[in-house]
């Protein structure tokens, strides 16, 4: 059975049959269908359905998540409202078209959205987004940053750890203001992260295309277009691209901040 649903398909029948799912939430990682979601209206957004993917209400604390990760569908009459109170947001379209502060942005175009700065996101017409929100950490005596508006065509993919095959575009600056990453990982057939990872940050990932298996602790998983990932701080972690064509990936980060005070 492919890995991979077809964007315009997601009905339950098409998704898991008989009962099934591939939807796993364990102590320090989640994988999340397309299978499973549920859509309901969003809160902070007018006309506006969508997936809670990660929040935290997934885990208890300290293992539970530190930013929400959703996905949102627009139609002409949808708004955004701003996002709560020192929240931070970062929206990547996947689908459609949609404008903000007044700027066109098509698919692969994103914004990042700092705290307190209401900035209006508005359907033109049928779009899906990926959202990111978190509480800003301020950090004494550096400044909040500027919006950032951009395309991943205007980012440079680079090799990782010198690895052609395994590119990372960053999506966001690495300057101290910024507590969060958002990066775009592509995979050719057969390419790998170069060893399993265990880190202090945590992640949220969305599969843009492709499929691959996914280690997350001591499980495997098969993942492909659609599927989610959460990983809590330490969680082991590896990838490997598989399938004729590559794999892509969109993922979160917590950056910059004290571990001890974040």
């Amino acid at each position: 059975m492919s890995l991979i649903t077809p964007r315009g398909d997601r009905s339950p029948a098409s998704l898991s049959p008989f009962g099934s799912t591939r939807t796993r939430i364990a102590a320090d990682h989640a994988v999340i269908g397309p299978d499973s979601h549920v859509t309901s209206p969003l809160a902070n957004w007018i006309q506006t359905s969508g997936v809670v993917l990660i929040s935290p209400a997934i885990g208890a604390s300290p293992r539970a998540p530190r930013f929400v990760q959703y996905l949102a569908k627009l139609t002409s009459r949808s708004r955004s409202e701003p996002a709560g109170p020192g929240v931070q947001r970062l929206v990547y379209v996947l689908d459609g078209e949609v404008e903000i502060a007044g700027r066109l942005l098509g698919v692969d175009g994103f914004a990042w959205l700092p705290p307190d700065r209401p900035m209006l996101i508005r359907g033109v017409d049928d779009a899906e987004l990926l959202v990111f929100e978190k509480r800003y950490v301020p950090l004494a005596g550096v400044d909040v940053p500027e919006p950032v508006i951009g395309d991943l065509a205007d980012r440079i993919a680079e090799p990782f750890l010198g690895d052609e095959a395994a590119r990372l575009a960053t999506l966001l600056p690495i300057e101290t203001g910024f507590d969060m990453a958002v990066n775009v990982f592509t995979y050719q057939s057969g390419a790998t992260l170069p060893f399993v990872e265990s880190h202090v940050m945590e992640h949220g990932l969305y599969m843009r295309s492709g499929q691959g298996i996914y280690r997350l602790g001591d499980d495997w998983y098969p993942v492909g277009q659609g599927d989610t990932i959460w990983m809590a701080p330490y969680c082991p972690q590896w990838f490997v691209a598989m399938g004729k064509g590559p794999a892509s990936y969109i993922y979160y980060k917590d950056i910059n901040r004290d571990p001890l005070f974040f």
